[in-house]
């Protein structure tokens, strides 16, 4: 066994339970310093794993299984991208974490800015990495392509869907591909199917936020897009940076969507500098 999947493993393995109103949620909670709260994206639920370890050794990072994901509890009847926050926002005042840098990632960027919308003294800064792209001008054909992929999930199951969906945006190798960069990852996400077509597509596609809403985010925003991710995430950088106009805004080169996981360390990088400069000045727990 690799250094990395050792790692992997023991991030796993070091995962606890924590009660929230009507759930329990798998947690990682490691390193110390200013909390940061990594937001569980869809599908593969620890896409955000090697981005955690290369944050602990300067912030403590909390990443969450949200529900239907790992161990946490199942989620019951339709999902929506409020619930998530509001799931995020319970998790929190379970942990006694009063303040907390929140990133976000594709689905998960979604989650974020309705916790630092709905939640603004919680959240001391927004990462966004490539939020989905909902509301922009080509979303009428990222809607289209989604809601193909949940009538393929109704039409053929859960693991036929995701093999087409996985197919496209990977590529046929896909499995060998998430293996290289994260060990496990292809079990766990053809587990984890049913709640992505049946929960995470209809809540994103649900899901309505416009300029009035990112309005109500007073905090320090951050924006990471990958050069090559194509036009519907060219738009989204720019629909955020139109909604934050003091946001920085950070351009990896050579990457597309999958740079959480292929550009783990220029990622970070970015991250870490941004939170140096806006750090809390109170420690994040209450007494």
């Amino acid at each position: 066994m690799g250094a990395r999947e050792s790692d992997q493993m023991g991030q796993r393995s070091a995962m606890s339970m924590i009660a929230i109103k009507g759930a329990r949620l798998e947690v990682l909670d490691e390193g110390s310093g200013d909390p940061v709260l990594l937001i569980q994206t869809g599908l593969t639920a620890d896409e955000l794993f090697p981005l955690a370890a290369r944050l602990r050794d300067r912030f403590r990072t909390i990443l969450n299984h949200r529900r239907g994901y790992g161990q946490s509890t199942p989620i019951v009847g339709p999902g929506s991208i409020a619930s998530d926050a509001a799931d995020c926002r319970a998790l929190l005042e379970a942990m006694r974490i009063p303040r907390v840098h929140v990133v976000g990632f594709s689905y998960s960027g979604a989650v974020a800015m309705q916790l630092a919308a709905d939640a603004g003294d919680l959240v001391h800064t927004l990462t966004l990495i490539e939020p989905p792209p909902v509301h922009v001008q080509s979303a009428p054909e990222f809607r289209a392509a989604n809601e193909r992929f949940f009538a393929a999930r109704h039409a053929r199951g859960p693991e036929a869907a995701l093999d087409e969906l996985l197919i496209r945006v990977i590529g046929p190798n896909w499995r060998t591909d998430m293996e290289r960069h994260l060990p496990g990852s292809a079990e766990q996400t053809r587990r984890d199917a049913r709640t992505f077509f049946d929960a995470d597509i209809p809540a994103l596609l649900a899901w309505q936020f416009s300029a009035r809403d990112a309005g109500r985010i007073t905090c320090p925003v951050l924006h990471v897009g990958a050069g090559d991710s194509g036009p519907w995430f060219a738009e989204v950088r720019r629909l955020i940076l139109d909604w934050f106009p003091g946001a920085a805004d950070v351009v990896v080169d050579g990457a597309d969507h999958s740079l959480a996981l292929t550009h783990t360390d220029q990622v970070a990088t970015a991250i870490i500098s941004f939170l140096r400069g806006h750090p809390m000045s109170e420690p994040g727990v209450l007494p």
